[in-house]
């Protein structure tokens, strides 16, 4: 089943690319410097991870969690 139609699995793809986002941005900032387009998105998932990094981090433990439980 495709991610877009599971929520479940939604929500794990947009939590990974924040956390991958904010990594790169972190490691190699110039890769994710332009804000429009395309790798405007990208930059905008880092911008997430940045400013809400406790409840990124937290949603990722939760989803951990569920992902090990089911």
């Amino acid at each position: 089943m495709s991610a877009l139609f599971d929520f479940r699995a939604f929500l794990t793809v947009v939590l990974l690319t924040i956390c991958a986002c904010t990594f790169v941005k972190a490691r190699f900032p110039k890769l994710l410097s332009e804000r429009t387009g395309f790798r405007g998105l990208f930059w905008k998932a880092a911008r997430i991870g940045e400013r809400l990094s406790p409840w990124v981090a937290l949603g990722c433990i939760i989803m951990g969690f569920a992902l090990l439980l089911s």
